[in-house]
């Protein structure tokens, strides 16, 4: 193939790609650029690595976060699923034996057992999803505030918890963005080549459809919310093992965070829309974002206005467009 057909078909390629997913892709570049100028550190590959390490927290989490939002539902349960899966990795790590051993599946299955719940609740129920899982959200508090008394638990993260999130098996590379890796690529096998995520997609494009063709949506919904469920609450094992213990809100910024990582990637609020490389895109936005927005020094206070701003001014860009499959 010729230089000239190489670029003709690269052009073709650009052309049919999602641009609200090139769209984050440029933005990703353009901060990077920024961080550059302002900080010759900025690209330098501890720091980059660093910050991928940082992105994968929240890359678990988005990946739940997809699922549901084809559907054209919310999670908000988010943020105390995200301490419940890091206080209850940490409460069984501090038992000896066969138990203590348990700790990340036994956070994991609470997280899903939430996920559950709220699937139920949308899907039987018929509950809006956005006002269930809030309340889910509350009952786990709830729960773990009676759990610690409403003080950080005095267990600690398990060497498995610590190897997962903080360790570099391969030399330069952190553990946890191996674990982010083999996560997005089930989900994105999953959401391909499996007749379960093409009816995530139909469910988010039409659920009465796919309802009135016995297409199983209570089955597909309750499995999307506990998936999302569990993808929290590992979450919360991995940024216990981080910071080598669990603590009260953990999770509290991880819910604009993700929902914006995921729609900031081209996922269709309303559902039906969205892929798992617009993800993976949103999140290193977002976490780019936030590092020069503390790079910069501004104030929490500047850096959560310019950060909203930020995020709005994108959706409005890109973020309102036609259900579809990408």
């Amino acid at each position: 193939m010729t230089g000239a057909a190489t670029l003709r078909a690269l052009g073709a390629r650009l052309r049919g790609a999602d641009r609200a997913v090139l769209a984050a892709i440029g933005c990703n570049v353009l901060l990077l650029i920024a961080g550059a100028l302002y900080d010759a550190n900025f690209l330098s590959l501890d720091y980059l690595l660093l910050q991928l390490q940082v992105a994968s927290f929240l890359g678990v989490i988005a990946t739940g976060v997809l699922l549901v939002v084809l559907l054209g539902h919310i999670d908000l349960s988010i943020p105390w699923v995200v301490t419940l899966g890091g206080m209850m990795s940490t409460a069984t790590a501090g038992h000896t034996g066969i138990v203590g051993s348990l700790a990340i599946p036994v956070a994991i299955a609470c997280g899903a057992g939430f996920g559950i719940a709220n699937g139920i609740g949308v899907a039987y129920l018929r509950v809006p999803s956005m006002i269930f899982t809030l309340a889910t959200n509350t009952i786990a508090q709830g729960l773990m505030v009676v759990h610690t008394g409403g003080f950080a638990p005095q267990d600690h993260a398990t060497p498995a918890m610590h190897f997962l999130a903080v360790e570099r098996t391969i030399p330069g590379i952190p553990n946890a963005v191996w674990v982010w890796a083999a996560l997005g690529g089930a989900t994105v096998a999953m959401l391909r080549r499996t007749g379960f995520g093409r009816r995530i997609y139909a469910i988010g494009n039409g659920e009465r459809a796919v309802y009135l063709s016995r297409g199983h949506v209570g089955r597909v919904v309750i499995a999307c919310f506990a998936i999302s469920g569990a993808c929290s609450a590992f979450a919360g094992v991995l940024l216990a093992g981080y910071s080598t213990k669990a603590y009260q809100a953990m999770g509290d910024p991880y819910l604009l965070s993700a929902i914006a990582a995921v729609v900031l990637g081209g996922a269709n609020i309303l559902g039906g829309r969205g892929s798992y490389l617009g993800t993976v895109a949103g999140v290193i936005l977002v976490t780019l974002l936030q590092s020069i927005l503390s790079i910069a020094q501004i104030s929490d206070a500047g850096r959560q206005v310019i950060y909203g701003t930020v995020i709005i001014a994108m959706l409005l860009a890109y973020g309102r467009r036609p259900k579809g499959v990408s």
